[in-house]
Parts: structure tokens; sequence; C-alpha cells
């Protein structure tokens, strides 16, 4: 009976602290959503092509060899969920990552498929 009832005190306080380390819902929809953004294939490439430096939409449809069309949808998605920031220069528009997060996500995608 003991033994059953250390093994209840056990998987409360397991469950305990993984509930400590779950967020608000809307903390975890947050999160969830630019994992979304980022899991278009399109978009990904965007960022791929951002973090060497800002590029304008021209530069990333050459990268991407997509529509200029194509792309500023996509930069859009980008801007709005801020993965990525605009500047205007003059007649042009050059885009970069919002912030270096976005960048640490991205390069710990790509250490994780080292990973095999």
């Amino acid at each position: 009976m003991e033994n059953c009832f250390e093994h209840k005190k056990e998987h409360e306080a397991v469950v305990q602290r993984a509930k400590e380390n779950v967020l608000l819902p809307s903390d975890v929809e947050k999160i969830a959503k630019i994992f979304q953004v980022l899991a278009d294939s399109n978009r990904l490439k965007i960022v791929l092509a951002l973090m060497n430096g800002d590029m304008c939409v021209y530069h990333l449809t050459e990268v991407c060899e997509s529509t200029q069309s194509a792309v500023s949808h996509q930069l859009r998605i980008l801007r709005d969920n801020h993965i990525v920031k605009s500047t205007r220069l003059g007649r042009t528009v050059e885009y970069s990552l919002a912030d270096e997060h976005v960048r640490q996500i991205v390069e710990m995608g790509k250490l994780h498929l080292q990973c095999r």
C-alpha cells in the first residue's frame, strides 16, 4: 500500500513540475503561430536568405526563384508575424530579420538536422 502511495506522490510531483512549465494558452498559441509561419518552405527560404544580410524583394525573388508577387506576399506574412522587418531606403525597401531570436530558432533547426 505504501508503494502505491509513494508512486502516486511521485506522479503528482512530475505533473506539477510540468504544469509549471506550461505557458498561458494565449502564449502557447503565439508560439505555435511562429512555427506555423516558419513551417512554409517559401517563407523559410526567405528567412534563410535574410540570415546572410538585408535584401530587397528583387534579390529575394532571385534567391527563392519565385515571382515578385509571391515573395511580396510571403514577406507580408513574415512581417505581420514579426519574423522580418522592413526599412525604406529611398525607392527601395530592404528586409531583415526582426531580431536575433529568429536566427537562433532557425539555427537550432539546422543543428537538429545533424543529430540524426
